[in-house]
């Protein structure tokens, strides 16, 4: 195989256009190192934190010319959030958590509750069966927060935990692809739907009940009604926990979710840069107004260990995540290493958690299950419904 050096790639990078059409991606500053290992080639575009949806298919077109280079085998290509951005006039601007006793109080581990003197949100009625609720959400989109999603359900099963999973992203479903699972779900009595089953977890989406290409053109009171079917009209039956992936930003998906479901906590899903951001503040912000405690932070693409010769890389920087819960007051929960593995199974249907257990990356999102069963027991008190204990050997 003939090696492919990193002024190559650049010379093809050159090719994409910039964000507003305006020179190329490579002229104007926004490719990262490019980092080659086994006929693989790495590396991230930077983008302003609010424009990462919006410019996915500028990244997409990286990775397609990249992967077109004679001796590329495969492109990991990752938006990563603006640092100028963030040290910029609009971060002096950017809102910070309230602190306790303003709006709502936190406890040692940081988890929100009513404030002395305010009255309790009004009961949200729970789901038969279900015993706790975790919404997974990031700031932003591209942080790899339905990745993260999935395995965590996967790894929450590989614990011994009876699990489902609610994928609440109506207009960008991804369950039915990260699980491979097709078809549609059948009705088994009055309005009730039987969900989807992969890998011994139970599945809905919305991705199940229109074809991949169909776009969806809704409005807030239809995301708000299509959601609460997805997960009051379905015979989910008997689950210890059921992870709800979250689409990404504060929109009327997500506050119908944290406003309207007894959610027992939320996990957030950042790269090392995105929680210096306003958008991934904006979420920690919206469950604490909400009264959801949040669980702990994530740092996904935290770190490249080289498959040739096992040196590691902080391609996307690394350690702002972990910065970020400290500052905050709340757990951190682990860090998930870019992998290749970790891309191709997910992109096949078979998440790494089951299609290789005995991995390491299988290990670390064993690991974070296992953290995020504590302190969800921390919050509850004493566990939910009398679930089987954890044990990670």
């Amino acid at each position: 195989m003939t090696d492919v050096s990193k002024e190559q790639v650049l010379e093809r990078l050159r090719t994409v256009r910039g964000p507003d059409m305006d020179g190329n991606i490579v002229d104007m500053g926004l490719v990262s190192d490019v980092f080659i290992s086994d006929g693989k080639a790495y590396f991230s575009i930077t983008v302003p934190a609010e424009r990462a949806r919006e410019l996915d298919p500028m990244r997409a077109a990286a990775e397609r010319v990249v992967k077109e280079i004679p001796g590329i085998k495969a492109a990991m290509v990752a938006l990563t959030a603006d640092k100028r951005a963030a040290s910029g006039p609009a971060a002096a601007r950017a809102p910070t958590p309230p602190p306790p006793g303003r709006g709502a109080a936190h406890d040692h581990a940081g988890h929100a509750h009513a404030a002395p003197g305010q009255p309790q949100q009004r009961a949200k009625s729970g789901i038969p069966g279900v015993g706790a609720i975790i919404a997974v959400a990031s700031g932003k989109g591209g942080v790899g927060k339905s990745t993260t999603s999935v395995n965590l359900a996967l790894a929450l099963k590989a614990n011994g935990l009876r699990v489902g999973i609610l994928d609440a992203d109506i207009y960008g479903p991804s369950m039915p692809r990260l699980l491979k699972i097709s078809g549609r779900p059948q009705q088994i009595e009055g309005r009730i739907i039987k969900p989807m089953e992969n890998y011994g977890i139970k599945v809905m989406s919305m991705g199940f009940l229109v074809d991949e290409d169909v776009a969806m053109i809704w409005r807030g009171p239809m995301i708000q009604s299509a959601l609460m079917q997805m997960l009051r009209e379905v015979a989910w039956g008997e689950l210890d926990v059921l992870v709800v992936d979250m689409p990404p930003g504060t929109g009327d998906a997500q506050l119908t979710m944290a406003q309207q479901v007894p959610l027992a906590g939320a996990v957030i899903v950042s790269t090392p840069q995105d929680l210096a951001l306003i958008d991934a503040r904006k979420g920690l912000n919206m469950f604490s107004k909400v009264e959801v405690p949040v669980l702990g932070i994530v740092e996904n693409m935290s770190y490249f260990i080289a498959p040739d010769t096992g040196n590691r890389y902080d391609i996307f920087g690394h350690g702002g995540a972990r910065k970020e819960a400290e500052r905050i007051g709340v757990p951190f929960l682990g860090e998930v290493p870019l992998t290749m593995d970790i891309r191709e199974t997910s992109d096949a249907g078979t998440p790494v958690v089951v299609s290789n257990p005995e991995g390491a990356a299988a290990k670390t999102y064993r690991e974070i299950a296992t953290r995020v069963w504590q302190e969800l027991e921390a919050v509850q008190g004493k566990g939910t419904r009398g679930a089987p204990a954890i044990v990670f050997e």
